[in-house]
């Protein structure tokens, strides 16, 4: 516990600092995020197959550019520039033939890269644009996430008794995922009417915390599907306590991808 505690003091000591400051210092630190994340999935793949390094070289490339691009921006649209799509395509799929050696780098290997690739960048440039669009709007994001995730282990150490996908996550369970729920809407709810818009019908404030709470959670269990494809209990070990970049991430980032649906209602 002390070391997940240490760990969690660390994050938020090097994290708070370029939230507040926004702008290229946050686009920066997401890119960076980001990296890493790929580096974990990268690896991930590695415990099956290697991936030639020149490749893997280039994907943080693409992942970083794909984060920081029009991060000025605070709608929410995604202008993925149709020349930029077809580089992406290019890069991965073109060695499949340069190669021709399905030992080294093959089409799964291709279509496994260009999908974390855009899924990585897009899903970490929304989360720049939201940033953009309203330093409240994150916190109240980040307020969703980090409560159901507490919360939820809170709940299922105390009274978890029913499991909720033991083939995925064996540790989750369906008392964890209530009291998380109740307590990221309550908490998000409370700081969205008190901070944000002490206006907004409660019914639909309610209703966008809930939906974003379960997102999360579904998200969270997608990345533990990963792991479990790979036997992996963590994606890495970057973050004491915690695991890697991912392990802390996940959630967060599939809240990021729904908040594009959901704050346009607010």
């Amino acid at each position: 516990m002390k070391k997940r505690l240490l760990g969690a003091v660390i994050l938020l000591g090097v994290l708070l600092p370029i939230v507040f400051l926004g702008g290229i210092y946050f686009s920066i630190g997401v890119s960076v995020i980001a990296i890493l994340g790929m580096y974990e999935l990268i690896n991930l793949r590695k415990t099956k197959k290697s991936i030639p390094f020149a490749i893997e070289i280039l994907t943080y490339i693409l992942v970083a550019y794909l984060v920081t691009n029009q991060f000025g921006t605070n709608q929410f649209v995604i202008k993925l520039d149709y020349r930029v799509l077809s580089f992406l395509i290019f890069v991965f799929f073109f060695p499949v033939l340069m190669i021709s050696d399905n030992e080294k780098y093959n089409l799964n290997d291709a279509f496994f890269l260009f999908g974390s690739t855009l899924f990585l960048g897009l899903s970490c440039n929304l989360v720049v644009i939201i940033r953009n669009y309203s330093l409240s709007y994150l916190f109240y994001l980040l307020i969703v996430t980090m409560l159901t995730d507490i919360f939820a282990y809170i709940s299922g150490s105390m009274v978890g008794k029913h499991k909720l996908c033991p083939n995925i996550s064996p540790n989750k369970s369906v008392e964890g995922l209530i009291g998380g729920t109740f307590m990221g809407v309550v908490g998000a709810t409370l700081f969205y009417v008190t901070v944000i818009n002490p206006e907004i019908s409660l019914p639909t404030i309610i209703l966008v915390s809930l939906s974003l709470s379960l997102i999360g959670q579904l998200g969270d269990l997608v990345f533990s599907s990963m792991k479990r494809h790979y036997n992996k209990k963590d994606f890495s070990n970057l973050i004491p306590g915690h695991g890697g970049i991912l392990d802390r991430f996940d959630s967060f980032i599939f809240v990021s991808l729904a908040a594009v649906i959901f704050l346009p209602m607010l």
